[in-house]
């Protein structure tokens, strides 16, 4: 923003504005910007006196700012020419009043977010076709595969994440052993609480609170990264320097969080397990000793194995859509916001409804 041309002083009773230099087409949008920041005051001093040339399209953009300010101040103007006044008269007198946006409907609406479902879908398969390419190619040529990076996203994705995932997995094991104990100690079937913590931790909340917990941060994470990297035209240097995106970006990424996944559902099924333990003692009085010899009776290898199936598809899942959102991010800094709140729902509904979809397979299949 060139200074020169629109600048201002504040004090407690009033605003001084300054224009100077040229007020012309070319410079419009620079001043615009600085006028959009002009804080509001009681009164509003104008002063034309700098300004050097002027067109049309100045006089509209000083005729929109007027009315702006005058609407919730004084305005005084002065130091303009009588060139500058008549061309703002003749302006003034053939300005037609703005004319308000026609409403859309519901049923236009509708119809708009449709077509931004299937464009968003399309987009999204254009993205997986071209990740797949790349991933035959690394198949094909596996030392073009980047170990560093995947590692580092590991331990950034996997290690980081110990902390609140253990302790989401406890409290949710606390609390299912808490509102279990409730009914099963009606029936005096007290240590049936294990098998209800046991099955539907290791089979079920244990991945599905992996998952969720991981997209919001690690999967938000990714379009927060890639998404930066567009707006400061990183991703086109990459390109134009004959580098891969896909390669030395989303790859890594998906290969990392698809190896730490399971590994957070396997700490997050013994927390969570731990959880219920330590409800059950202080709800139910079962001990320790107990809840394990129980444990051991009712919890199957098969259990462990159903939910352990589910993370490395989780994990795809939660990478690829963190790093389509950020591939979307357009020039500014509003759109990465959007599209980092956009991967997030996106991926814990796409999670949630993969896990019903492994459920109902699982049933079928009577596993």
């Amino acid at each position: 923003m060139d200074e020169a041309l629109i600048k201002y002083e504040k004090d407690q009773q009033q605003i001084r504005l300054f224009s100077q230099g040229e007020w012309t087409l070319k410079s419009v949008p620079q001043i615009e910007k600085k006028l959009k920041h002009i804080p509001s005051a009681k009164k509003v001093i104008w002063d034309f006196s700098g300004v050097t040339d002027f067109d049309s399209s100045g006089i509209l953009l000083f005729i929109k700012y007027y009315e702006q300010f005058k609407r919730e101040a004084s305005v005084e103007v002065t130091g303009y020419t009588s060139a500058q006044k008549e061309m703002y008269q003749l302006t003034r007198a053939h300005t037609i009043e703005e004319i308000a946006p026609r409403r859309s409907n519901f049923f236009e609406d509708i119809g708009k977010t449709t077509v931004g479902i299937f464009s968003d879908i399309k987009d999204f398969i254009t993205f997986l076709g071209e990740l797949f390419a790349t991933l035959f190619h690394v198949i094909l040529h596996p030392g073009t595969l980047r170990f560093k990076e995947m590692v580092y996203h590991i331990h950034h994705s996997g290690f980081n994440a110990l902390m609140i995932i253990g302790l989401t997995s406890f409290l949710v094991g606390m609390v299912i052993a808490y509102q279990g104990a409730v009914q099963l100690a009606k029936f005096g079937a007290d240590i049936f609480i294990v098998d209800t913590v046991g099955i539907s931790i290791v089979r079920e909340l244990g991945p599905m609170i992996t998952a969720i917990v991981i997209a919001g941060r690690s999967g938000s994470a990714y379009t927060a990264e890639i998404g930066a990297m567009k707006i400061t035209e990183e991703i086109s240097a990459m390109r134009t320097m004959g580098f891969d995106p896909y390669n030395f970006l989303v790859l890594p990424r998906v290969f990392a969080l698809m190896i730490a996944l399971p590994l957070l559902i396997f700490f997050s099924d013994i927390m969570g397990i731990f959880g219920g333990m330590v409800a059950a003692q202080m709800q139910l009085n079962i001990s320790m000793t107990q809840f394990v010899d129980r444990l051991y009776e009712v919890l199957e290898l098969k259990h462990y194995v159903l939910g352990m199936i589910k993370g490395p598809v989780f994990a795809f899942v939660i990478a690829t859509v963190g790093c389509f959102r950020g591939f979307q991010v357009s020039d500014n800094t509003e759109s990465l916001g959007l599209h980092t709140t956009a991967s997030v729902v996106n991926s814990i509904f796409l999670v949630i409804a993969f896990d019903a979809l492994f459920s109902v397979i699982f049933t079928e299949l009577d596993l």
